[in-house]
């Protein structure tokens, strides 16, 4: 078993290769959550690994809180589906997305006091509006990556 960076080559080298055989099999399903913890704090879980997130204490906000609206429980759902022949550089970019090809969330939301779904309908859409990551998602932005050659002595 080689391994490199950590890696076990083989173990890699063997699912190109069933990829290569079977496309079919690379049609995944990958999935993350997150849970509101106050604040702008949550906890993210995305596959096997959990980190908390927090916003820089100079952030303030205009959603829920100003609106007066208390609440209890916020968790979020997100799962996406990425195509591996496209991801493992079987296939060109042109023809499969090495990317998500669909991402669906879905977010449940409970509130200490009694709300109307009508105002809860409304702060999910202006949230969804305002989302940084929904829409960086879901608009084109400019992308730039520069390699810089470090080398160590």
């Amino acid at each position: 078993m080689e391994k490199i960076n950590g890696l076990d080559v083989d173990y890699l080298k063997n699912v190109v290769a069933l990829v290569k055989e079977n496309p079919e099999l690379g049609k995944t399903l990958w999935r993350a959550s997150a849970k509101w913890k106050g604040g702008f704090k949550e906890e993210v879980k995305i596959i096997e690994s959990t980190t908390r997130m927090d916003e820089p204490a100079d952030l303030g906000g205009t959603n829920a809180a100003v609106r007066g609206i208390h609440i209890d429980k916020v968790e979020v759902e997100v799962e996406g589906d990425i195509d591996l022949p496209g991801f493992l550089g079987l296939e060109p970019p042109e023809k499969v997305s090495p990317g998500f090809t669909n991402i669906r969330a879905r977010v449940f939301l409970k509130t200490k006091k009694p709300v109307s779904r009508e105002v809860l309908e409304k702060l999910h859409e202006d949230v969804v509006k305002t989302s940084p990551v929904g829409n960086t998602l879901k608009n084109p932005v400019n992308l730039e990556v520069k390699l810089e050659m470090r080398r160590t002595v």
